[in-house]
Order: C-alpha cells, then structure tokens, then sequence
C-alpha cells in the first residue's frame, strides 16, 4: 500500500496543533488579544520589526541604531508578562517546527556511508 505524503502532512499538522506547547501559544494570543495594552504594544513591535526585515530582502543592512531600536523595544515588551509568555511559547514551538524540519531533511542529505 503507497503511503500518501500528504496524508502524514495532514496528520503531523493535527498533532501539532493538539500538542500543549501550540495550545498555549494559542492560549496566550488570545489572552493578548482581550489586553488592548499588550495588543498595542505587540502591534507597535511588529510593524518595526517588518520594516527591518523588509530592509534586509531589499540588501539594505540596518543600522546600529535601528538594531539597538528593537533589542530596546524587545526587552521592554518582555516585562509585560502576556508578551513575555507569548515569546516563550513562540520559541518553544519554534524548537519543535526545528526538529521536525531537520527530520523531514534527512533523506534528502544524502547517504553518508
């Protein structure tokens, strides 16, 4: 019996968004969501944080001081316990999406012996 590709795609997608760590980052978004300080101050972030990477797929470098910009906004956010929640949640299912990823590469590495 073939196995379908897209079936495992679909599967590994369910187990993903039943898994604790997707279910708190959901969890804590819509906490931010009903926060209109927390949602303000993340909004405000991201649209920085998009201009800076819109500079970069341009080839243009951001300066020092746009760099220090957002590590300042960064740290600031952090002190907000939703937002410093949220970035923890993002980099825990991060580390999973990572695994997963190198998982999926290995046969497509080639054979090393």
């Amino acid at each position: 019996m073939k196995m379908n590709i897209y079936d495992k795609a679909h599967e590994l997608a369910k187990v993903l968004k039943e898994s604790d760590e997707v279910k708190q980052l959901n969890e804590v978004r819509v906490e931010i969501e009903k926060n209109e300080e927390a949602s303000k101050m993340l909004q405000d972030f991201t649209t920085v944080q998009n201009e800076l990477q819109q500079k970069m797929m341009s080839g243009e470098q951001p300066s020092e001081e746009e760099m220090g910009k957002i590590q300042k906004l960064y740290e600031v956010l952090q002190l907000n316990p939703l937002l410093s929640q949220l970035f923890q949640s993002e980099q825990r299912v991060g580390v999973i999406l990572q695994d997963v990823h190198k998982i999926i590469n290995e046969p497509l590495q080639g054979s090393s012996s």
